[in-house]
Formats: C-alpha cells, structure tokens, sequence
C-alpha cells in the first residue's frame, strides 16, 4: 500500500505539473504574439514616420520662433504663446532638485507665459530649506517660479499634483508640463512639444522619450537601458500609432489641463497616478501622442534596493488599477469596442499581469521542476523558440547591446520573482498594495563616486541589509533541481539552471548595482 500511495502521488505531481506547462506555454504564445504585433506595430509606424512626415499630426513652430529670442519678442508674438505650467514634484531631493528646478527656470518660453511650479513635499527641514532657498534664488532672477509646500503628504505625488492644480494661478494656465526631480529637459522641450497641442486639439498628452545621464554606471543601469528602450522604441511608438493611447510615463510630458479636468483629475488610489490618469482619458475619447525624437535626461536607479522599490511599485500599482478600472473599461460607451480590447487584453492583461507571472513561474519553477518529474516533458517549441523569439525582437531594437542580452536574460528572470509579487499584491490588493517608495537617486555623484566597474561586489558583510534571502533560498532551490538532472536526469536542463542559480545568488549577495553607503 505504501508504495501505491507514493506511485499514485508521483502520478499526480506529473499530471499537475504537466497542466502547469501547458497553462505556461499557452501564456507564453499570448506574450510573444503580443511582443510580434508591437514590434510590427512600432517598425509601420516608425517607416510611416519617416517616409510620410505628413501623416503625423499637425505641428507649426510658435509664432516668432524663427525669426529671433522668443522671450524678448514682440508682444503680439508672446500673447500668442498659450499660458504653461510645469510641476516639479518632489520629495526630499537633495541629490538632484538643482538640477531639475535649473533646467525648468531654463525652458524657453515668454516669461510672462510660463510658470515654474515646485511642488516640495520633503520631510526633512534642511531639505526643504534648500529647496526653497533655489526657488528664491531663480525668482530673484525674474523667473515667475512658485514654491508650493502642503502640511501632509497624502495621496504621494497624486496628492501633491492634485493640490498644485488648485491654484488659482495653475487654473489659468493651458498646459501643464511635469518633471520629475531626476528630469533635466531642453531648453526647447516646450517649442517642440506645445505645438502639437496647439494645432491638435483631440490631443490630451505629449510624452517625450527619457535618455539617461548614467546609464553605462554598472551593468545593471546598461540593463535598465535595454528594457526602457524597449518600451519607448515598441510599447509606446505602437501604441501611439494603432490607437493613439499609451500609458503616461508620469514624467516628460505635457498635458491639457481641459483633459485632466474632463477626466476626474488625479487620483491617488493606486501607486500608478499617470496611468491611472491616462486611461480615464483614453475612455473620455482623448488621443495621445508619442514623440520619440524629444528626449529628456532623467537618472536611472543605480542601486537594487532601489530598483526593487521602483519595480514593486510600478507592478503592483499596475495591477492594482486593473482590478479597480476593469469594470469602468467594459461599461464605458465612449470608445469603440477595439480599444475596449486593447485596454483590457493587451494593455493590462496581458502586459501588466500575464507577463510578471508567467516569466517566474514557467522559466524559475515550472522548468526546474520539470527536471526532477518523470513523464514531464516541454516541448521544444515553447522551451527553446519563444523565448528565443521574445529575445530576438528585443536585441533588434537594442542592436547595440546584443553583447548583454545573456545578463538581460538572467537578471529579468531574477527580477520576475520580485513582478509577480507585486501583481498579485495589486491584484489582491493586500496591506503593501498602496506602499510608496520614492526612487534614491544620486545625482552628480554618478560621475565620482559611483563609478564602479560593470560587476563590482557591494560587499555584503558591510550591510546586512544587501543580503537578499528570497533570492538565495529560489538559488538553492535551482541549485537542487540542476543537480537532480545532471545526475540523475536526462533532460539537459541542468545548463539553463545552473546559469540562472548563479544569477539569483551574485543578486541575493547584492553582488549587482552600485556602491552606496549604508544607513
């Protein structure tokens, strides 16, 4: 009897696990037809662009810009210039609020048309003071530049985007542009912008691409890189182009205010504000534009703890809007049914939950596990063709960095641990649903101290917080399943796990990223 009892739990350990590859391999087709279209999607539209320039939307230069300073021009040319504000927000900034507040007071526009607004909602004193003895300093200098502070930090940076349109001085303007505090724009990033909302009047958004001041600071930003650039040259280009929407990249962009007000302004219920608000108004009928050939230097999170918190948070945040927005998306009876389909399969299920999820479970435990079940077996096509193709379409648009796609594969993998947390934290909407963790950033310090050769160890044993235990207890697990199959298995595995193994374990002895002090 025993024995029967062990063959008969054998069977069905097989039998469950030959269900959870076929659910992952039917999940993983789903993602790389997904990953087909956008990129086909992206190349149309980036060959439409450049083959057709008239079929992108109307856009003329600002009266006056041509033919001299735009700031010291005619009066009649600047009453033409529609009133702009730009929203700085931040949040105990020291590294980097000069250089944010410094491009902002630098943009060029008639100053009598422009209105720096930094919203400030640090919690520590010296900080602050900083801040606004900068805010001061650029109003001496005849920058018509507001420092807002609130006497709490409800909502996060909804609450504080939320209260800034509130004045009556906000109120009055047009368009309003926001920076995050990392974000350095060009001088011209309104001359270039503004003019598709002048002249397109369907058009609610304006998202320029980000370019990062330290990306090459270790390979982990070079990886940042590579996924950023993803997203921008295929989801956004693709979105855009097919159905004019995209989710707001909450920094580097301009807004109508008429749309944000139309459209509930922001909410801060979930740790996505700028997507939250952008589907509010893609459901309203409003239209989104990408422009990829405007870049805005921001700073990437150079250290994992960072990256970590930024990641939960735009998963988690991600997830969590699905779950609130899903019903509003399916009733609403201002959009057609096409993008009722796009919001709902493409835009959230399949990218903001099929993704994080099927990329831990299948290439981290299903594969594994696989190893160490007999009667399991992965067909070829699903094992070796779609992750192939899935890696194919993101090296061609990142052709220079095909020599790191091996890293981008581990790390992601590793990553998928920390995205499938938080989507079903999102999901299920738990305690840490709504946690905010604003990104540490380094500023100028990226060029001194942070300039650390590609895999420099953090030495763990200075902090131990830089151990990571849920990454080395899934590289012992890898460790046991690789083991089990090159001895006594047969399916070969054992090479992929070994390599992923040793990924999880540089990560969880925070072997990755850059040297920061610890605290």
């Amino acid at each position: 009897m025993p024995l029967l009892s062990a063959a008969a739990a054998v069977t069905a350990a097989a039998l469950a696990l030959r269900a959870a590859v076929w659910a992952c391999l039917a999940a993983s087709a789903m993602l790389v037809a997904e990953a087909a279209y956008m990129g086909l999607a992206s190349l149309v539209a980036a060959a439409v662009v450049w083959c057709r320039p008239q079929r992108r939307p109307r856009w003329e230069p600002m009266p006056g810009v041509g033919g001299g300073d735009v700031e010291a021009g005619p009066a009649a040319a600047a009453a033409e210039f529609p009133m702009v504000l730009v929203q700085i927000p931040m949040y105990n900034e020291r590294e980097v609020y000069k250089l944010s507040i410094g491009a902002a007071c630098a943009l060029t526009w008639p100053p009598d048309r422009i209105i720096i607004q930094v919203l400030d909602d640090s919690t520590d004193p010296i900080i602050k003071e900083l801040v606004e003895l900068e805010c001061l300093d650029w109003a001496s200098k005849k920058i018509n530049i507001k420092y807002e502070v609130r006497n709490n930090r409800k909502g996060y940076k909804a609450g504080a985007l939320k209260k800034g349109m509130e004045h009556i001085y906000a109120q009055q303007c047009d368009f309003v542009a926001i920076f995050d505090a990392d974000f350095q724009p060009e001088s011209d990033f309104l001359l270039k912008t503004i003019p598709f909302l002048v002249h397109n009047p369907k058009i609610a958004l304006v998202q320029a691409r980000w370019e990062f001041v330290n990306y090459d600071a270790c390979l982990m930003t070079r990886i940042q890189k590579m996924s950023l650039d993803y997203h921008f040259k295929v989801e956004q280009e693709s979105g855009s182009f097919v159905y004019s929407f995209f989710g707001f990249n909450g920094t580097a962009g301009v807004w109508r205010v008429s749309a944000i007000n139309q459209s509930g302004g922001w909410k801060d219920r979930t740790t996505v504000e700028d997507m939250d608000l952008a589907v509010r108004a893609s459901l309203k009928g409003w239209e989104f534009l990408y422009v990829g050939d405007i870049r805005v230097q921001s700073e990437l999170p150079s250290t994992f703890k960072a990256y970590r918190h930024q990641q939960h948070r735009w998963t988690c945040g991600a997830a969590n809007l699905f779950r609130k927005m899903a019903w509003e998306i399916i009733t609403n009876k201002e959009v057609s049914i096409w993008k009722k389909h796009h919001l709902l399969y493409s835009f959230f299920f399949v990218r903001r939950v099929i993704a994080p999820l099927v990329t831990f479970l299948f290439y981290c435990v299903v594969i594994p596990l696989s190893a160490m079940v007999p009667g399991v077996n992965i067909p070829v096509w699903g094992l070796v063709y779609i992750p192939t193709a899935i890696t194919c379409m993101n090296a061609i648009r990142n052709p220079g960095s095909l020599h790191l796609m091996p890293f981008w594969i581990l790390f992601e993998n590793v990553m998928s641990m920390h995205r499938m947390y938080a989507a079903l934290t999102g999901l299920l909407e738990t305690a840490h649903a709504n946690d905010w963790v604003v990104t540490e950033k380094v500023g100028d310090l990226a060029k001194d101290d942070l300039d650390v050769p590609l895999l420099e160890p953090v030495k763990p044993t200075e902090c131990v917080e830089r151990i990571y235990i849920p990454e080395l207890l899934l590289a012992l697990y890898l460790l046991i399943c690789a083991s089990y199959d090159f001895v006594l298995g047969s399916h070969k595995y054992y090479l992929y796990i070994y390599l992923q193994a040793f990924a999880y374990v540089v990560m969880g002895f925070g072997f990755v990223g850059t040297r920061t002090p610890c605290l």
